[in-house]
């Protein structure tokens, strides 16, 4: 079996805006496919010795290994927050129209 090189990489950011215009600029760049910026989430977390509790937007972005360098240095460059949460997860497996896809749309 082939392996996948399409990767899911999860941003939190403060608002839906700041959300959108980092997710369209991760687009723009070829560095994600696409992204959804998913709002409503409450993120509670400990940061500087508080326990915080925010209104945050969650970004599903779908890219590929290769580009995953790329993504979280330009993320760290735009994004507002110290710290951002940047996680990547591999893809197992998927739809094989939809991976080629993301493949061709990050330029890979």
């Amino acid at each position: 079996m082939t392996e996948v090189e399409a990767r899911i990489v999860l941003v939190t950011a403060p608002s839906p805006a700041v959300g959108a215009d980092l997710c369209r600029a991760l687009v723009e760049e070829r560095l994600a496919a696409c992204g959804n910026v998913v709002p409503g989430i409450r993120s509670i977390y400990r940061w500087q010795g508080e326990v915080t509790d925010e209104a945050e937007v969650l970004l599903v972005l779908k890219t590929v290994r290769g580009r995953v360098p790329e993504l979280i240095a330009r993320t760290r460059e735009l994004h507002p927050y110290e710290v951002p949460e940047i996680v990547v997860l591999d893809v197992e497996t998927g739809h094989v129209p939809y991976l080629e896809w993301v493949t061709r749309e990050t330029g890979s």
